[in-house]
């Protein structure tokens, strides 16, 4: 079989690949990092590339998201290409500057009790008259002479023990965990017991590194998850674990090495090294989860949604390929649900929720929307398949919150919009998209039903004012949100009669998994105290549009309180504290998982979530 060249610039990374073999595939094998968010299947249109050199036909999928001029530019979508011909490709630069990534998040007290303690001894030397073995030394001083703790030592730390012992005179440090030595230093190195809290997002992988000491936090370091580039989006990731032989693995490689590096970088900011660290906890979604365990995750996907488990998982850093202290350990947090993942359960450590008397809601909106509602006595949850396109996917102008995407939309004399970064625009990203669907709705464009009016029939309507933005773009009604001169790529900028629907089924889902929760907890709306928003989502969206568009019932608007990272916070409770880590199996078995599917009335409430709240004109 012969074989073809294919040179990316800017990067000017050539391989050769054989003839037939698919442009995103020869992309994997060139480890670029460029996100197809709906994982190849055509579907998103944001894959786009320039052939420079080469022949490569358009094909029908090419035709449904480029317009005539992209075309003849030579732009392709990368997942349509299987490469036939030497080609030249020019891809946009992607990577982590410019992503706005949320990384700070409301804390809470708590006590601090690590995983891990070290304890300090300077033993009598061996002799004719005291041939005690090693480990029985050590063990003793270990007692202070008690024998009501009955130390174990594990195998490697064993192995270490006769060089280290005697390196410094019979002065060493033993690394404790419960009653098992795992590690053992010579001379005293109390003062370093570091650890590092990760909360690995479906989009972004953020990670805190905290003294374990002390419970002060050193160093924060974040990223782009580099599984992006198999989908944007869960069910994608399992699609390619399933399709891919090694898919499992490749998966688990990449989400091991970005956690390495962002442990290098954290280390290095606060004037550490890796093997100051000694312990990892880690929350996720529950693919997430799996995905850095190494577990099958395809089970997730298929009914009745089972993960492999339910239970908090302590491994040894090794085993993972961490690279931190050699008697390291991973702490994983357990999932509720197929769906309802780890970070759901940091949130609710984090904010207390199960020790609350007062009803409160959480919501993490994102491709998955988590739910949780109720008290220390009773709560419920459960997952709500939002889709991308609250992180841009699906919505033909839409791009994930990085430098020139419209993050803020208002409604004055026109409209008027902001930038992450104040660069021209170039999309629009989740928080946007749900205020320009609120500004929409509020200036008469859109109607409760989701329909964009034309130009002709603003006329006689509060509409009327913005009958100029309202034009066809691809034969559908569309709402002119930029104008090409106010664009850095120089093409308009419109919210199509598609978008609209994309956003409705996305809020609908959302909107509707929370009334099923309501309903089946046996209150009203109004009986909610407090409203926690959860993530990077909801820390940006404005509470007011989220309210108007009928996200959230628009009764709870004032009860609203945007947490942050608090899936970060939990990571980080349960690193500094066993107790806060033993707590959360405990919520995983108290909290009651809702499938919102088997719900006999989910049609009909979801059914009404699409719908806006407002009246007609």
């Amino acid at each position: 079989m012969s074989n073809c060249k294919v040179t990316f610039y800017p990067m000017n990374k050539e391989i050769e690949i054989p003839v037939g073999t698919t442009l995103k595939k020869a992309m994997d094998i060139a480890e670029l990092d460029f996100d197809f968010p709906c994982g190849g299947r055509g579907r998103c249109g944001k894959c786009r590339v320039q052939i420079q050199q080469g022949s490569v036909p358009p094909s029908n999928t090419d035709y449904d998201h480029l317009d005539e001029e992209e075309i003849e530019a030579g732009f392709r979508l990368a997942c349509t290409i299987n490469v036939d011909d030497d080609l030249v490709v020019k891809i946009p630069l992607t990577g982590t500057e410019g992503h706005k990534i949320l990384v700070d998040a409301a804390e809470r007290e708590m006590e601090l009790k690590p995983h891990l303690s070290k304890t300090y001894r300077d033993m009598p030397r061996p002799s004719i008259e005291d041939q005690q073995p090693d480990w029985n030394r050590l063990r003793n001083a270990l007692s202070d002479g008690k024998s009501e703790r009955n130390y174990r030592i594990s195998h490697s730390a064993l192995q270490a023990l006769p060089v280290v012992l005697r390196e410094k005179k019979f002065t060493c440090t033993a690394v404790v965990s419960g009653n098992e030595v795992v590690g053992i230093e010579a001379g005293d190195t109390t003062e370093k017991l570091l650890g590092m809290a990760f909360d690995i997002g479906t989009t972004t992988v953020v990670g805190y590194l905290m003294d374990l000491r002390t419970g002060e936090q050193l160093a924060v370091a974040s990223t782009m998850n580099p599984q992006t580039k198999y989908g944007a989006d869960v069910i994608s990731r399992i699609t390619y674990v399933s399709q891919e032989a090694d898919g499992l693995q490749k998966l688990q490689e990449i989400i091991i090495e970005a956690i390495n590096k962002l442990i290098g970088k954290a280390v290095k900011d606060a004037g550490c090294v890796r093997d100051d660290v000694y312990a990892i906890s880690v929350v996720g979604n529950s693919c997430m989860h799996h995905l850095f365990l190494g577990l099958e995750p395809k089970y997730i996907a298929l009914a009745p949604y089972v993960p492999v488990t339910g239970l908090p998982q302590d491994v040894d850093a090794k085993a993972l390929g961490i690279q931190i202290n050699s008697a390291g350990m991973v702490y994983v947090l357990p999932n509720i649900a197929g769906f309802v993942g780890a970070d759901t359960v940091s949130v609710i450590l984090a904010t207390e929720m199960d020790q609350s008397s007062e009803i409160k809601l959480a919501i993490d909106i994102g491709t998955n929307g988590e739910i949780v509602l109720g008290t220390r006595d009773r709560m419920l949850s459960c997952s709500a398949a939002a889709g991308p396109a609250f992180e841009g996917a699906q919505i033909s102008c839409g791009m994930r919150g990085t430098v020139g995407a419209i993050d803020s939309v208002s409604l004055g004399d026109d409209i008027t919009y902001t930038t992450i970064g104040g660069e021209k625009s170039q999309g629009i990203c989740g928080s946007g998209l749900i205020d320009v669907m609120a500004v929409m709705l509020a200036a008469g464009v859109l109607d409760r039903r989701g329909k964009i009016r034309t130009a002709d029939e603003a006329a006689g309507t509060k509409a009327e004012r913005f009958a100029h933005r309202l034009v066809k773009h691809d034969e559908l009604n569309c709402f002119l949100l930029a104008r090409a001169e106010e664009t850095a790529h120089g093409k308009p900028l419109f919210i199509t009669q598609k978008d609209v629907r994309e956003f409705q089924l996305a809020k609908g889902a959302i909107a509707a998994g929370v009334n099923i929760l309501i309903e089946e907890y046996g209150i009203e709306p109004e009986d909610i105290t407090e409203v926690i928003l959860a993530g990077a989502f909801g820390n940006y969206l404005d509470k007011h549009s989220a309210c108007a568009v009928g996200l959230i019932p628009s009764s709870l608007e004032d009860k609203v309180n945007p947490v942050g990272n608090a899936a970060g916070t939990g990571s980080k409770i349960a690193l500094l504290s066993a107790r806060e880590y033993r707590r959360a199996a405990y919520i995983t078995d108290f909290v009651e998982y809702v499938e919102l599917s088997a719900s006999p009335n989910f049609t009909e409430v979801f059914a009404k979530a699409l719908y806006f709240s407002g009246k007609e004109d």
